[in-house]
């Protein structure tokens, strides 16, 4: 008999079912950014219709991840209790209402709500994705499967920019008296970043629960029938047969075992309450406490600039075109922010041109906010692309090392560069700290075993859309008034994640499975 990665790994590597998969696993990836992000292109064009000032976007930046944030411990409980695909498939399509619902608000506090709620389920996917994945996969080969489905997130978030400006940037608007609004091409916008939810719910439907959170609930021949499909369609029918007709079990606390049971039984809100805490409580544990904490930090400072910044991106390029249409060529980001910022009594008591906005309303953004938008979701396509080739042959330290402290220099030198254009590109590389969520995650994956792992990255993750939250905000609050200690924030921390990084438990191992497959890219 064999263990379920020993099978595993004799399923031919990559086939068509794990690329299908990955691909869907990884528009999931994308979808999550398009619920969560795609707001940063709404805020600078949506400021008048719901009277937004410069504190409420960064609330309004922060809203969908503080969602994410109350409901990802739940997630990560119901995934390991009751099952990967079971919490995936219905938050998808809840999340999918929920962003339908926001583009028809009228205020501040409607759109927030909705945000919120679509945050808090599209939380259910966004962490859990990792652990479905890689649990289709060979240890040896899941950081790679991840990092698979992390280059289709970056080749679908291309497809951000390009959308935004293809729908934002229209002219079209009618008017619905039902709900006293005027439907303008940023609502529509909203409803198209929520249609890959949609698209991805559909496709799960053809696909099984993780064969490894079966197996270990006891489902042995479920197990063995899922792999065999794995098989067949991995090598297109034409391979020998594949001879399983049972699995070696593996080991795991019997107590774990039976906390796992009831919790899936549980009817008492109180019991399941009680069960969530049995189920968190091994991660800040004994060998697992310091890899806990390790992660979360890391994946709080990672959030902190990759999605706090990005919210205001558009809206800062924004703000240094305006300045270059009035013909300053020479200045930092900060200064560029300073001279433009938005009179908040032109907001509350506005002067009213015939279309009835206000004159300094934006109804279109400046092109150059998708073009440099549209470089950053590219390099992070082809920046994925490579780390999932080089990731087990070079290791995962080097990798966070040198993203941490390339980008953390870049985003304090941005203080101090007074060429607009330079200063921009080392906005983009700031950005692409991203790089390292599915890095850590990867890490994550590896140093949990299957009974706590959704748990694990959905805390971790948790922390992370925490860092969003005080990043966003933190932005809101400063840009104004201390542009650049915002910058300053973003790299130091960045850095201080590289130094952390070294203290991962066994980043400094690659076991003898990742050795002999570094070689093959996929």
């Amino acid at each position: 008999m064999l263990t379920m990665d020993d099978t595993i790994e004799k399923i031919p590597e990559f086939g068509i079912y794990n690329l299908s998969l990955i691909t869907i696993s990884g528009t999931i990836l994308a979808a999550v950014l398009l619920e969560t992000l795609g707001i940063s292109y709404v805020l600078p064009v949506a400021e008048c219709d719901l009277l937004l000032t410069t504190k409420e976007k960064g609330v309004l930046s922060a809203i969908s991840f503080a969602g994410i944030i109350s409901s990802s411990h739940l997630w990560g409980f119901l995934a390991d209790t009751r099952g990967r695909r079971t919490v995936i498939l219905p938050t998808l399509f809840l999340a999918f209402v929920s962003t339908v619902l926001s583009s028809f608000t009228t205020n501040f506090w409607l759109i927030t709500l909705t945000r919120f709620f679509t945050g808090f389920f599209i939380s259910g996917s966004s962490a859990t994705i990792y652990a479905y994945l890689g649990e289709f996969h060979a240890k040896s080969n899941s950081s790679r499967a991840i990092m698979g489905a992390s280059f289709v997130f970056g080749v679908g978030c291309i497809l951000l920019p390009l959308i935004a400006w293809s729908v934002i940037n229209q002219e079209w608007e009618f008017t619905i008296p039902l709900l006293n609004i005027v439907y303008r091409p940023w609502r529509l916008f909203m409803v198209v970043c929520g249609l890959p939810s949609l698209v991805c719910g559909v496709a799960l439907l053809y696909f099984p629960e993780s064969p490894k959170f079966l197996f270990s609930r006891g489902h042995e021949q479920e197990t063995i029938e899922i792999v065999h499909k794995m098989y067949r369609w991995n090598t297109g029918g034409k391979g020998p047969k594949l001879e399983l007709s049972s699995l070696l079990q593996e080991t795991e606390a019997q107590q774990t075992k039976i906390r796992r049971e009831e919790a899936a039984n549980s009817k008492s809100v109180l019991r399941l309450l009680k069960q969530m805490w049995q189920q968190t409580a091994p991660l800040f544990m004994g060998t697992y406490r310091k890899r806990t904490t390790i992660i979360c930090v890391l994946q709080f400072g990672i959030y902190l600039t990759s999605n706090g910044m990005y919210m205001f991106f558009p809206d800062i390029l924004n703000r240094i075109a305006e300045l270059e249409d009035q013909g300053v060529t020479r200045t930092t980001v900060c200064q560029a922010v300073y001279s433009t910022q938005m009179d908040l009594s032109v907001l509350q008591v506005p002067d009213l041109n015939a279309t009835g906005l206000p004159e300094v309303c934006h109804q279109k953004l400046d092109i150059s906010a998708y073009e440099h938008s549209f470089v950053l979701e590219t390099i992070y396509a082809l920046g994925f692309a490579v780390i999932g080739l080089i990731i087990n042959a070079v290791g995962k330290l080097p990798i966070l090392v040198f993203i941490f402290g390339f980008c953390g220099i870049c985003g304090i030198l941005i203080v101090f560069i007074d060429l607009p254009l330079l200063a921009i590109w080392f906005y983009v590389i700031l950005l692409t700290c991203g790089f390292c969520i599915s890095v850590v995650n990867a890490c994550t994956v590896d140093l949990f075993p299957t009974n706590l792992r959704a748990m694990a990255v959905c805390i971790s993750l948790m922390f992370g859309r925490l860092g969003s939250v005080v990043g966003a905000n933190i932005v809101g609050l400063l840009l104004d008034s201390q542009c650049e200690l915002t910058f300053w924030i973003s790299g130091v921390s960045l850095i201080g994640c590289g130094v952390l990084s070294f203290f991962i438990p066994n980043i400094y191992k690659r076991n003898a499975t990742e050795d002999r497959f570094s070689i093959s890219s996929r």
